[in-house]
């Protein structure tokens, strides 16, 4: 025995039925898409951060360096000022 035929209103809400299960296909394709560049952002910015760190540490050593070269300068003029001041007293 023949199953009956869907009546119109039964066709129609598999038509609806159908429709919003392609919906949801789609849906969910979308979600996995967003969740994949969520992912992929928070790899770039925890690279970003690592790189930021990496240049702050360079820059403080740079800061520490310049420190060190200035005293060693200012150490230097004062050398060559007492050499002339010597030198000056002697002639």
């Amino acid at each position: 025995m023949r199953p009956p035929k869907p009546t119109p209103a039964e066709l129609q809400l598999m038509r609806e039925n159908d429709g919003l299960k392609t919906t949801i296909v789609c849906l969910r394709r979308e979600l996995e898409n967003r969740e994949g560049h969520v992912g992929r952002l928070h790899v770039l910015m925890r690279e970003r951060t690592e790189r930021i760190d990496e240049l702050n540490d360079k820059i403080e050593k740079l800061r520490a360096q310049n420190k060190r070269l200035d005293e060693e300068n200012e150490h230097l003029v004062e050398m060559v000022r007492f050499e002339e001041h010597g030198q000056a007293r002697r002639a």
